[in-house]
């Protein structure tokens, strides 16, 4: 398919800054990927001086592919396709010297966050999960605006806030003292590097020579810092976004950013891609109709030459039972009627809650489902026992780490042997694995719990001696020490449990050696490199699924964006669902209607919206009212459903399942023709 010229303009458009603002469905990656084979091919730059950065893996391997497609694989050789706290890594593996840190650290993930700010707090802020989650969205948002511990404390402005910047400071000491790094500071330090070191910034904008960015409307502070530290004066870049599709404030996201480039980079060409290759027209001018509501900076109205389309529909029910039955009544009937496949359905909603009446009515019927935001691969115990190991043979100062694999499998390590080498390794400001060498120890530690840890760490050094000259054979040497088969059996629900969480033992370590030998296209990685990209992919991947089997889809609005269905249901559209009554009562509408917006335009073929008369929250029976969203759209295109006769709940249970049970009796009929 050839380019429009749109896209044309702006795959050619390469002697400034470019901002490309790219509609719902208007092809903006096809335009990345031309993009990097137009600079490659026409212009003259090399592979390995142009980088690609975007926020999921999911898109990066997307790109990766397409451009393998456009290019091949020699001519893509060298080019840097990666997200944003993968390129901040790549930074941080390069520059570790300048950093004032050890070439082995570690990645923290959520649950090493958790445990560590529980244990570091204890005494200074209220043993409640709600605060501590507090407390690491608060320190989150400090690494995300650039703040340090200092900068946070003297910015604090209340008695909480001078808390929690002293919490920031002893975690903020502890991960230096671990040599360790949690995700933010993936963009918190390369940022920090880039701003006070002339030397390894000027080296890597001479390596980065051009530089394009997706989804740039998802950028927070320190990434739009990052990336104009890296582009520098030269400002060969090209930055594709889109104001209306704008919906992470809640995780530090800046949609001004897109303003800001303009304050930042006058010379910016601002080019539209308005043409929707997704939705039917009709889908296209509720979209344009609902966000011409919010403020702009940069106007566009996105088109379709796909055919006007299906009439959209509104759907009232009862109350929420009714909806769900209602939903998946409507979902069977034209199933059947379309001979579509259940993957071509999905329903959103506004918050995972509401997901689990649609989950119980679609079980009843036996329709296939899948909610978004399953198990990762990486979240897998399994893979976390094996990748702990990993961890504290790259890094022995990994705490975290050595407190998982201890007693994986049990080795009679009780918790009074670890209390007593922790408090040993404190006073001496050493690390656990470090502090069980000590001589000294015997005077605190005895008896079977004192032979067991000296036998394990033993061993333990062991293998991290053979993994500096055979990685492979130390890793194979590690899973057959620790008999860790055997220890799945143990503990596995049943046989086939314990034989699936192998194979993934064995997928992993089959990854692993991949890496660590390298191919054509992929230079070989050390142990340590391998250990945190692994981290990292776990921590970036959680939610995300390449699952292509035939399911209906069940996911939050904030989860479609960049995904496309045939048929979409959003269902909950009252106010205080859609738009949510935070938003309602912190005036903040915009980004309410920007979800909504993205809904809609996930939407091919058929859109239907659902609303209830009635609702339980809280305990609490309410009647909402309609979302004001659905009263925004162009009714002439929208078709209410006319009120009905009121039915009791047993009515309406007998006769909603009197219509499956029809529908389910005529698809067998048809099926024995």
């Amino acid at each position: 398919m050839r380019l429009n010229p749109g896209q044309q303009q702006a795959v050619e458009f390469v002697t400034g800054p470019c901002l490309v603002l790219a509609g719902a469905g208007s092809g903006k990656t096809r335009v990345i990927t031309n993009k990097i084979a137009h600079l490659i091919r026409e212009c003259g730059y090399q592979a390995r001086h142009i980088a690609a950065v975007t926020f999921t893996n999911k898109a990066a391997r997307e790109m990766k592919e397409r451009v393998a497609q456009t290019l091949g694989r020699k001519e893509a050789r060298g080019l840097m396709i990666s997200t944003f706290h993968t390129l901040g890594l790549d930074i941080i593996k390069r520059e570790f010297a300048a950093l004032g840190m050890k070439s082995n650290f570690s990645l923290f993930d959520d649950t090493d966050q958790v445990a560590l700010l529980k244990e570091l707090t204890e005494g200074l802020i209220d043993d409640d999960k709600v605060v501590l989650q507090q407390l690491i969205s608060t320190i989150s948002n400090w690494k995300n605006d650039l703040l340090t511990p200092s900068q946070a404390a003297a910015k604090a402005m209340g008695e909480r806030d001078r808390i929690f910047a002293h919490c920031y400071g002893l975690y903020d000491a502890h991960l230096k003292a671990c040599n360790v790094l949690d995700f933010d500071d993936l963009i918190l330090l390369p940022t920090l590097l880039l701003q006070r070191n002339e030397e390894v910034r000027e080296r890597w904008q001479n390596k980065i020579r051009y530089l394009l960015v997706d989804e740039y409307q998802d950028t927070n502070t320190s990434q739009y810092e990052l990336v104009r530290l890296l582009v520098g004066q030269r400002a060969r870049f090209t930055v594709v976004g889109d104001d209306d599709q704008s919906i992470y404030s809640w995780r530090g996201a800046r949609p001004q950013n897109l303003v800001l480039l303009n304050e930042d980079f006058p010379a910016l060409q601002v080019i539209k891609l308005e043409q929707n290759y997704r939705s039917s027209g009709r889908i296209l001018k509720a979209a344009n109709i609902l966000i011409a509501n919010n403020p702009h900076v940069f106007e566009k109205r996105l088109f379709s030459e796909l055919g006007y389309g299906a009439e959209l529909k509104v759907l009232t029910a009862n109350n929420e039972e009714h909806e769900a039955e209602r939903v998946t009544g409507e979902l069977i009937a034209h199933h059947f009627i379309n001979k579509t496949e259940y993957k071509d359905y999905a329903i959103l909603y506004r918050g995972n809650h509401q997901s689990r009446v649609f989950e119980k009515f679609l079980m009843q019927n036996r329709i296939p489902y899948r909610i978004s935001g399953g198990t990762s691969f990486f979240s897998r115990p399994e893979i976390k026992d094996l990748l702990a190991y990993l961890r504290i043979l790259t890094n022995q100062d990994d705490d975290s780490a050595f407190l998982r694999v201890v007693n994986t499998p049990k080795r009679e390590i009780g918790p009074a042997t670890l209390q007593k080498l922790g408090e040993w390794a404190t006073t001496r400001n050493k690390s656990l694995f470090a502090a069980s060498f000590d001589m000294g120890l015997t005077q605190t530690l005895t008896g079977r719990g004192y032979e067991s840890l000296t036998r394990f760490t033993h061993w333990l050094g062991e293998i991290q001696r053979l993994a500096e000259r055979e990685p492979i054979a130390a890793v194979r040497d590690l899973i057959h020490g620790i008999d860790y088969e055997s220890w799945l059996f143990e503990t596995s629900p049943s046989p086939k449990a314990a034989e699936m969480r192998m194979k993934n033992v064995n997928t992993l370590f089959s990854w692993m050696t991949e890496m660590l030998e390298g191919d054509e296209l992929n230079e070989p990685m050390t142990l340590d490199q391998v250990v945190t990209r692994f981290t990292l992919r776990d921590m970036m991947e959680r939610g995300e699924s390449d699952e292509e089997s035939d399911q209906v889809q069940l996911m939050t609005l904030h989860a479609s964006k960049g995904l496309e269905f045939p048929y979409v249901f959003m269902v909950g559209m009252e106010e205080g669902f859609l738009p949510h009554q935070s938003s309602i009562d912190e005036d903040n509408i915009d980004e309410e209607r920007r979800l909504a917006y993205v809904g809609i335009t996930r939407a091919q073929k058929e859109l239907i919206f659902t609303l209830c008369k009635e609702r339980r929250q809280y305990g609490e029976l309410v009647r909402p009212e309609p979302s004001r969203f659905l009263l925004e759209l162009p009714q002439d295109d929208v078709i209410w459903e006319q009120e009905r006769k009121v039915i009791t709940a047993e009515e309406r249970m007998q006769k909603g399942q009197a219509s499956i049970a029809n529908i389910r009796a005529m698809m067998a009929k048809a099926k024995e023709k």
